[in-house]
């Protein structure tokens, strides 16, 4: 140390020191140094647990994993193979990293229909859901058509380790968002745009079918795909319009056709009542046909009985019957004149001769 500054030390120590003499018969106290009384390997280990402590704070040498995540460890680069299950993992900061990786069920939709973003976290979703356009394809003429799909997959965890090595974090749009529209635009275009609406559940199971058939060919089956629902099928304006026709037409056809139905049916229905009517009339008349005939066969059945009943001693006394009934007759009208038949027959006849008119009478009792 020069000189001069040797001399200015030495003659500001008296002052120093009087002035530390001056406070302590004043009864201030000196500040001392806590350290100053600790050897040099004490503070050593105290430095070495506050830097241990900050190095703690500042690098965070672990990482937690929630449920419905794995983590992946990364060695100096290199992905470990088995993925973290949830809970506290420890790792060693700059050789090593836990990068979490979520393995929820998420949804992907396909849709011109905006709505507000709930997202939880990952820029374009909305409450776990990713949003893209509606799927533009070309039917078998040629025509736009625009579909609208739903999606519902999930990140195997297993293979999660694999899949982000091997596919990068942008994973869902190299293996769900790609075979999703090479699967619609090829099974849409095998039909025309008037037969989608008509076709709508066969072109959804195969396209289902065959969305999971491309992603479970996958090697390593990255994901496991839950479901695909086909939403809405948006059609030309003309093509909607001319469906529109179409089914106007088959409207109108359905109605003549259940009309002319009903109109058969009605006719049918007074056919029967006719035929009914006919019966009733045919069943009534044959009826009285039978009344007369069966009155006609007891009638003669009667007159048969009755002439065979006959006898000639009957009919001596029938004649002498009617004889005693003449002969009451003339006591009241004694001009009367009766002529008898040959052989006793009946009737007699009876002339009254006091009128001028002469009257048959043809009595048979």
């Amino acid at each position: 140390m020069p000189a001069d500054m040797n001399d200015y030390f030495k003659k500001k120590r008296p002052s120093q020191n009087n002035q530390s003499n001056n406070d302590n018969g004043n009864g201030s106290q000196n500040f001392t140094n806590p350290f100053n009384n600790m050897g040099g390997k004490g503070a050593s280990w105290i430095f070495l647990v506050i830097a241990v402590v900050f190095g703690i704070f500042l690098l965070k040498p672990f990482a937690i994993i929630n449920s419905g995540e794995v983590g992946i460890k990364i060695n100096t680069g290199k992905f470990e193979s088995t993925p973290l299950q949830p809970g506290l993992h420890f790792y060693i900061p700059i050789l090593q990293k836990i990068v979490p990786v979520n393995t929820r069920i998420r949804l992907i939709t396909y849709s011109d229909v905006s709505t507000g973003s709930l997202g939880d976290g990952y820029k374009n979703y909305e409450g776990g859901l990713k949003r893209n356009p509606a799927i533009t394809v070309l039917d078998r003429r040629g025509l736009t058509v625009n579909i609208d799909l739903a999606v519902q997959y999930r990140l195997r965890a297993a293979a999660a380790p694999e899949t982000i090595a091997k596919w990068g974090t942008s994973w869902e749009e190299k293996i769900i968002n790609s075979k999703v529209r090479e699967v619609v635009r090829d099974v849409v275009g095998q039909y025309t745009a008037e037969q989608l609406p008509e076709m709508r559940n066969e072109i959804a199971a195969a396209i289902e079918k065959k969305i999971k058939q491309s992603v479970q060919e996958l090697p390593g089956k990255p994901v496991i795909l839950t479901s695909v629902e086909l939403r809405t099928i948006n059609l030309p304006k003309k093509i909607k319009e001319q469906i529109e026709r179409v089914q106007i037409a088959k409207q109108d056809v359905t109605i003549a056709e259940q009309k002319k139905e009903k109109a058969k049916q009605e006719a049918q229905r007074k056919a029967e009542i006719a035929r009914g009517e006919a019966e009733k009339n045919r069943i009534e008349a044959q009826g009285e046909a039978d009344k007369i005939r069966i009155e006609a066969e007891e009638q003669a059945k009667a007159n048969h009985l009755l002439s065979s009943s006959l006898t000639p001693e009957l009919l001596q006394l029938e004649q002498i019957k009617t004889q005693g009934k003449f002969n009451d007759a003339l006591k009241v009208n004694k001009d009367a004149q009766i002529f008898l038949t040959p052989g006793g027959a009946v009737p007699n006849i009876w002339v009254n001769a006091k009128g001028k008119e002469q009257r048959a009478v043809s009595a048979q009792q």
